[in-house]
């Protein structure tokens, strides 16, 4: 049980990545030539992803090789490779030879009887390990908690998730997720997600329902990101509130516009990590709305922070309002994420190592009788 709770923990703590943004394709201005520098290995590995509304793209390999040397402390860093070592010996898996993680979300439109249909979210991983043998290793562990099902010419492996189904005993939403399944989709990759999107992932891997080119090219817009998200709100909503009608009965769309549509990466340049967004506002008098309505709130954000590492962090970030778009950028010093890093440590250590306070054992009162 406890192999099978710490399997399925992972599992929705990657799928949880998906509340931050949707995304179908988007129409923002990408850099100078930068269609042109797109690494093609991982452009042509994304192209098998089955049609999405969200990516977002991690790059563990240069996160965990270039970026923590940076920035976690020597004996923080000691730490973590000998836990990577561990895993390399039980697993079979470093996570610092991963190359890349995407997480793709797909929302779907509502049910006949007008109910909200919960989005279908799948993590895939690829990088220098064995799927199979991360299969077999996993039923292994999970024994007779999870069954394998044929799909076609594959097999995925599906275990429940016991306290998502009680919750959706009460509540359909969660019904979708009261089980996971995972499959090798080729030699090093391996996905994982609710059932029927792993399915989804399995087709396009065969060349069915792939996600459009354009989608791709906009997340890699950037090679050298360490994270990236490309995505599309209104067209999510639209979708997944009926705009487009239902899953039985379909509706043509009476309002087509790209506002919404955006862009974000974490990349590193020198000694700075550098932070590039775009978001499509229509045309130019929205987007210098929305630019003064955001930089409000990201101010009242800095003077809301007591934390001054976050604060100088925050501070560096700036929104410009260019033509129809939103626009946010930022450098920020490597030795300002290493100070962040460094007083949440110290605070957490602190923390956990206080003594616990004694209280103090009142003596007894003597009770005196009078006569």
């Amino acid at each position: 049980m406890r192999n099978r709770f710490l399997f399925a923990s992972v599992a929705v703590a990657l799928m949880a990545m998906f509340v931050h943004a949707t995304a179908q394709t988007t129409t923002l201005k990408s850099q100078p030539n930068a269609s042109a520098v797109v690494n093609q290995n991982i452009a042509s590995t994304l192209a098998t992803l089955p049609d999405a509304d969200i990516l977002i793209y991690i790059n563990p390999r240069r996160i965990l090789n270039d970026a923590a040397p940076r920035v976690v402390a020597a004996a923080d860093l000691a730490k973590m490779r000998a836990t990577f070592d561990d895993l390399k010996k039980g697993l079979g898996v470093d996570p610092s030879t991963i190359d890349h993680v995407v997480i793709a979300v797909r929302f779907n439109k509502p049910s006949g009887d007008l109910s909200f249909v919960a989005p279908d979210v799948v993590a895939l991983a690829s990088g220098d390990f064995s799927a199979d043998s991360l299969m077999t290793i996993a039923r292994l562990q999970m024994q007779d908690e999870a069954r394998d099902e044929k799909y076609g010419t594959r097999t995925l492996a599906i275990t429940r998730i016991d306290p998502i189904a009680k919750v959706a005993e009460k509540n359909p939403l969660f019904k979708s997720f009261a089980e996971i399944a995972f499959a090798p989709l080729n030699t090093n990759t391996l996905v994982i997600g609710n059932v029927r999107y792993v399915k989804a992932a399995m087709d396009a891997a065969d060349g069915t329902g792939r996600i459009p080119g354009s989608a791709i090219s906009s997340l890699l817009r950037d090679p050298n990101a360490l994270v990236s998200a490309a995505g599309s709100p209104l067209t999510a909503f639209v979708k997944s509130f009926g705009l487009l009608g239902t899953q039985t009965t379909p509706r043509e769309p009476r309002c087509e516009t790209a506002f919404g549509n955006f862009y974000g990466a974490i990349t590193m340049e020198g000694n700075n990590f550098n932070v590039r967004g775009a978001m499509n506002a229509d045309n130019p008098d929205t987007a210098k709305i929305i630019n003064g309505l955001l930089s409000g709130l990201l101010q009242q954000a800095v003077n809301s922070i007591p934390d001054k590492a976050a604060q100088k962090i925050l501070s560096g970030l700036k929104l410009t309002a260019a033509e129809s778009e939103v626009l946010i950028s930022a450098a920020i010093p490597e030795a300002a994420v290493a100070d962040l890093l460094k007083q949440q440590s110290t605070t957490v250590t602190s923390s956990s190592s206080a003594p616990a306070k004694k209280t103090p054992i009142r003596k007894k009162r003597r009770t005196v009788r009078r006569t």
